[in-house]
């Protein structure tokens, strides 16, 4: 029997009637994890009170662990935005010494400094348990392979699902991003039963296993861990049927770790949200007030289990919304749904709000389509014009009518989702850029960009 001892917890992890990575934990009262998350929450806030960003931020406001006697009070606590961070670079919001630092990880960086995160030993097993928590929440356990396509360095998701499915015990292949026959090799000859990919290279994995003459359903893959981009539900069940796996929405972000800080349960009815470990607020993201559970606004989070950079109250510009209901998992932590899309994704065009992921949900209901999709923006005569350019799989382009008719479908469909009618182009597959990382679906050209003003 295999026994592994997990903050004093004991969990046989050769029983398959164990639902639960950490029991306590994840089954805790709602007024108890509350009582748990105050109590973090203050000592966050004297953690914080060490760097020099929060020392001046907080100091000038007298704000201090003392001063808070609810969750409520959290409110009291200015918002940390993306800037802030880019503003701090690179140690600004280190709460302690370096020489307690054992990783930096950071952001992209595309425009200005990019968001440093730097981790203590304890942030970094805390983030490695949260996400075996995860793993073992969708039935990953110690026997199987787990494979990460992700890209490891200074990105989270490779080390973050590394260390996580080291942490759990399994077999870990660390493939790393692209080389897509290569990744189908490992699967085969590895028994490969767990992958972890963004949304956008899992259809072109799918695509390389039928281009090869490959059946998916001949190896031993079965779990699939999706996200870092946004995706529709559609996509998602098209990933499952493509794959034959189930696949499981995850959410993390660099300011927060990386991957882990909410994942799907087996039931795939929203994300818990660890909330030992953070504490989630929905604002409304133009007032910045709370809005009710179940509505959608911006996601606020504050860590609470950081001890070399916490962040307070972090606008992660993300968009969902609270799932009141309970789970019939079981799990008391509360749900998110799958990301919306951000409130710095959407333009504007004509007066009319769109996210990308409102066209993609509409792209996909197209029999013949294939995954990958261009939204261009130009500005022509002082008009805005929005052309949509989307690869065709199986269907012959030089069939005109067909072509034509479909054309006309699709700008009807997105007319009725997004309430403007688009150009619309079906151009051959492979015929728009791939990118190896977060796939970019829009290209904004105008003169006078109509971005949210948030």
């Amino acid at each position: 029997m295999q026994i592994i001892s997990i903050n004093q917890q004991f969990i046989d992890m050769n029983n398959p009637a164990n639902e639960y990575w950490q029991p306590e934990l994840e089954t805790m009262p709602r007024e108890q994890l509350e009582e748990l998350q105050l109590k973090k929450l203050k000592q966050t806030i004297g953690t914080c009170l060490r760097s020099p960003f929060y020392g001046k931020r907080l100091g000038e406001l007298g704000i201090s662990p003392e001063q808070i006697k609810s969750l409520d009070d959290i409110r009291k606590i200015p918002f940390t935005t993306k800037n802030d961070l880019r503003e701090a670079y690179p140690f600004g919001l280190v709460a302690g010494s370096l020489d307690d630092a054992i990783r930096i990880h950071s952001s992209s960086g595309t425009t200005g400094h990019p968001t440093v995160v730097a981790y203590s030993r304890h942030d970094i097993d805390s983030w490695a348990n949260m996400v075996a928590r995860n793993l073992y929440m969708v039935g990953c356990r110690p026997s199987d392979v787990f494979q990460n396509s992700s890209g490891y360095g200074m990105f989270t998701g490779g080390l973050g699902f590394q260390y996580g499915a080291e942490k759990l015990g399994c077999t870990t292949v660390p493939a790393a991003a692209g080389n897509s026959k290569r990744q189908i090799m490992f699967i085969r000859d590895f028994g490969t039963t767990c992958l972890h990919a963004i949304p956008s290279y899992a259809i072109r994995l799918a695509e390389v296993f039928k281009e090869e003459g490959i059946d998916p359903r001949s190896t031993k893959l079965h779990t699939l861990f999706i996200g870092a981009e946004p995706h529709t539900e559609e996509q998602r069940q098209r990933i499952e049927r493509m794959l034959g796996v189930k696949a499981y929405n995850s959410f993390g972000m660099t300011e927060m770790n990386g991957p882990g800080v909410a994942f799907e349960c087996k039931y795939q009815r929203g994300m818990h949200l660890w909330e030992d470990n953070y504490i989630v607020e929905i604002v409304n993201p133009d007032t910045l007030e709370p809005v009710p559970d179940g509505e959608v606004g911006e996601m606020i989070l504050t860590t609470l289990d950081r001890t070399l950079m916490p962040i307070l109250r972090y606008r992660t510009r993300d968009l969902t919304r609270i799932i009141p209901e309970p789970c019939p998992c079981g799990r008391t932590h509360r749900r998110i749904d799958r990301i919306l899309g951000r409130t710095d994704d959407m333009f504007i065009i004509k007066g009319v709000n769109v996210f990308p992921m409102q066209v993609e949900k509409i792209l996909v209901q197209f029999p013949g389509l294939a995954s990958n999709y261009l939204i261009t923006l130009d500005t022509v005569d002082d008009n805005d014009i929005m052309t949509v350019e989307v690869e065709v799989d199986d269907i012959p382009t030089d069939i005109y009518p067909d072509m034509q008719k479909m054309v006309r479908d699709i700008q009807r469909a997105l007319k009725d989702e997004i309430l403007l009618t688009p150009k619309v182009r079906l151009v051959k597959k492979g015929s728009l850029p791939v990118s190896e990382g977060k796939a970019v679906r829009v290209h904004d050209n105008r003169d006078n960009k109509s971005k949210p003003m948030v």
